[in-house]
């Protein structure tokens, strides 16, 4: 089968295909499907982003420097996945803040959890299977994405800050409430399981006084309102929490 002709028929499914869609596709034997990959990557017409995974490289394009949105390429990486975290909070606008990884969400085992594809680093992080939840479509480029939505984004951000740059990038969408479902993000705060979401939420609910319903903490325990800030502040009874960040501070996030 011409290479052309085999190239042609990827084309008609997308930009992306994978080993085993060729192989479905072409019925070829494996062996010579895979040399002829391996060819085909060398003439600069596809490139390969993955194991099995290939990206195919339109006419205008250059071999080496050609690539697709990096949350296309996210999306190819691990199933299932949403895009997340800091890279959601960015994608919503909540924050100004350009993150240099993309972080994606995952209930997927993966042994390398930070992989490098065409200059870009994707950080994949694999949560419980109860947390994978929240989840919309995008388009990007004519493709459809898989993101978490604005109140899993922000909810996703207080249980796991180190992913989205500490607390002040929460505190950013927090003060875009117009933009977000307060009922939605109370619902979310208790079925994420974590009551370090909930006191963090509350105690910054309160300070930008945002109502919102959420239950009280009956634990003795404290926790950092900002676990990648040094460990020391305030305490906050109400909410159980110590307030490492000062109030002049969080006032100036802007």
């Amino acid at each position: 089968m011409r290479k052309i002709k085999i190239l042609s028929m990827l084309a008609k499914r997308g930009e992306t295909f994978t080993f085993d869609e060729a192989y479905k596709i072409t019925h070829l034997n494996k062996s010579y499907l895979k040399k002829l990959l391996y060819r085909l990557e060398k003439d600069g017409v596809i490139e390969r982003i993955s194991k099995g995974k290939y990206l195919i490289v339109p006419l205008h394009g250059e071999k080496g420097k050609y690539t697709l949105h990096e949350f296309i390429i996210g999306s190819l990486l691990i199933k299932p996945y949403a895009i997340s975290y800091w890279s959601a909070l960015n994608y919503y606008g909540f924050t100004e803040q350009i993150p240099l990884t993309v972080f994606l969400q995952t209930t997927s085992w993966k042994k390398k959890q930070e992989i490098e594809v065409f200059g870009v680093k994707y950080k994949i992080v694999r949560i419980k299977n109860e947390k994978f939840f929240g989840i919309t479509k995008a388009w990007i480029e004519n493709n459809q994405i898989n993101i978490t939505d604005r109140e899993k984004t922000i909810i996703d951000c207080f249980d796991k800050p180190k992913y989205c740059g500490g607390i002040r990038e929460v505190i950013k969408a927090l003060k875009n409430r117009e933009r977000i479902n307060l009922n939605k993000l109370s619902k979310y705060a208790i079925k994420i399981g974590n009551s370090g979401v909930i006191r963090r939420l509350g105690f910054l609910s309160d300070f930008l006084g945002i109502k919102i319903d959420l239950p009280k903490i009956k634990t003795r325990n404290y926790l950092l309102l900002d676990p990648t800030m040094p460990k020391k502040g305030k305490k906050n009874a109400k909410w159980r929490l110590i307030i490492n960040i000062s109030e002049a501070a969080l006032r100036q996030i802007e």
